[in-house]
């Protein structure tokens, strides 16, 4: 893990979003991958308002879909809307091998003129509509239909192949995720099957969409978020929409029916995530008050986990993105694995900032462990009375605790802690002071805080407070069962265990992941806003349900 991520994070926590981060993560809302699956997707084009963290609705375009879609993933994804317009566009989930179809209904005003869909990577075969410069394309209420062979795994664009200027930037985009056929044995077997045997111990369900991202090896995978970045020119939209109103009883095809907006100058005001901007791609997917952007930005994870990031660019601009608490292995870019010359190992790049190139998608490995912190992150302590505090830390040849021999919440407790530190508490009484038993003194909370919520906390769960304090644990009866509780006194209000500015179930470790170029993380240059997200590192306790 690099210092200098961890420092800056924790400085960024204090200083700024101690008193706000409680707000966002009031509900559990995760992200995951959610799609509509096929091989068949019937998709319409349609207008709708995008709503925005500043109370403006702007007029966009987009697609969506044309009835009820033949299913839904992953699997354990109980949501089912499709709208008939969205942005980004329903992400079409197929499996290497298939040959998809993608029948698309032109919904769009008249004086809108044609839409199409291109699916770069593919050789697409296009039947019906009219002919365009690069496909086919469907006239006002009219079809076209793209037919194609899933050839390659990953994650893909589509976007609008017609006057793709305007109708890019008023949100006619999306992605295609391809399913490897077949997944390597190393992802189903070892320490891959482990994690996810630990992970249902605590009732965590697998929301993966597959176990591995490609035919390899080296492409397992234990959670996995997609993002589609974009941004907007309000002034786009609102002279789209003044001429689509003017022109609203035209003829499709007559003399005038058509628009002439100018997309030059450019000068986007809204940057988004998944069609959303901070803090609005914190809430749940699907929420209400989004009913044309359905998904989120909010992306989850335990110590330990290999999470791949699907990334899109689908604007513009190329966007800096920077991943806070470690840097993204690059796995692969618009489904082409990055390989060494022998084919066994990845060769792809360990980016501090992941880059998204307008048009271009890559696959990226993100982990968290504390790995070398020189303090037990998760809270031991030798002293405590909590049971979880007793387990053991038994390392494997890279250092941590994967061994797991008896499934239940106390061995499992410490899933993948770096050993070397296990039983290292950042300080172990309250007030404390180095010679009292830690490596480093935390600041007195009465003068080092942001409100009542300490940011930057080094503890990681609802009962890491009960392991780290030693005999001073602020424990109600005592044991397991009550370590979710509140706590008596006497208590130090240094770790948030006993102040509910955050969730009662949310103590993990907020890493801001966002954006470096400054006026991109903000709304109409509001700050905070724009392409800002929050990765959760969550210990074990915490259970991350990803069906919103």
């Amino acid at each position: 893990m690099s210092a200098t991520n961890m420092t800056k994070s924790i400085s960024i926590a204090r200083s700024l979003l101690a008193p706000t981060l409680a707000l966002f993560l009031a509900a559990a809302a995760h992200a995951a991958v959610p799609g509509i699956t096929g091989p068949v997707f019937n998709l319409t084009a349609q207008t709708a308002f995008l709503n925005q963290p500043d109370g403006n609705a702007v007029y966009s375009w987009g697609y969506g879909c044309n009835g009820t879609p033949s299913g839904t993933a992953p699997a354990n994804i109980t949501q089912t809307p499709c709208p008939a317009m969205q942005v980004p566009g329903p992400t079409l989930i197929v499996t290497e091998g298939q040959t998809v179809t993608v029948n698309l209904l032109n919904g769009l005003p008249a004086a809108a003129g044609n839409t199409s869909i291109l699916f770069p990577g593919f050789n697409v075969t296009s039947t019906g509509g009219v002919s365009g410069v690069l496909t086919q394309e469907a006239a006002p209420a009219g079809t076209v239909s793209y037919s194609f062979v899933a050839s390659s795994p990953g994650t893909h664009a589509y976007y609008s192949g017609t006057q793709s200027d305007l109708q890019v930037e008023m949100g006619m985009y999306g992605a295609v995720i391809v399913l490897p056929s077949a997944v390597p044995t190393a992802c189903t077997t070892g320490t891959a099957a482990t994690n996810q045997s630990v992970k249902a111990v605590w009732g965590e369900s697998d929301y993966r969409l597959a176990a591995a991202a490609y035919d390899h090896p080296r492409a397992c995978y234990d959670r996995e978020y997609l993002f589609q970045w974009a941004e907007m020119d309000p002034r786009i939209h609102s002279a789209a929409l003044a001429q689509v109103t003017a022109l609203a009883s035209c003829t499709a095809g007559a003399a005038g029916c058509s628009l002439n907006v100018p997309t030059e100058p450019y000068h986007p005001a809204y940057f988004l995530i998944n069609g959303r901007s901070m803090p609005d791609l914190m809430d749940a997917n699907f929420a209400a008050e989004y009913p044309h952007q359905p998904y989120n930005g909010n992306p989850h994870m335990h110590p330990g986990d290999l999470t791949l990031i699907r990334a899109i660019g689908q604007g513009r601009w190329q966007h800096p993105f920077h991943e806070h608490a470690n840097h993204v292995r690059i796995l692969a870019r618009d489904g082409n694995m990055i390989l060494d010359s022998t084919g066994a190992n990845l060769a792809g790049q360990l980016m501090f900032n992941t880059d998204t190139t307008p048009g271009e998608a890559f696959d990226g490995i993100f982990y968290f462990t504390g790995r070398g912190l020189n303090w037990d992150a998760y809270g031991h302590h030798s002293g405590s009375t909590d049971a979880y505090a007793t387990v053991s830390c038994t390392p494997d040849a890279n250092g941590y605790n994967t061994a797991v021999t008896t499934f239940d919440k106390v061995h499992t407790i410490n899933y993948y802690e770096w050993c070397q530190d296990h039983n290292k508490p950042l300080e172990a009484a309250p007030f404390g002071d180095v010679a009292a038993g830690g490596p480093a003194t935390l600041p007195d909370p009465n003068i080092f805080t942001n409100g009542p919520w300490y940011g930057g906390t080094p503890y990681l769960g609802p009962d890491a407070t009960v392991r780290g304090g030693g005999t001073q644990a602020c424990l109600t009866t005592g044991g397991v069962t009550s370590g979710n509780n509140a706590p008596s006194s006497p208590c130090t209000t240094l770790q948030p265990f006993n102040i509910q500015a955050n969730p009662s179930n949310e103590r993990g470790w907020a890493y801001m992941w966002h954006s470096h170029n400054e006026r991109e993380i903000t709304t109409n240059n509001v700050f905070p806003g724009g392409m800002l997200m929050m990765m959760l590192v969550d210990t074990r306790e915490f259970v991350i349900d990803e069906n919103n």
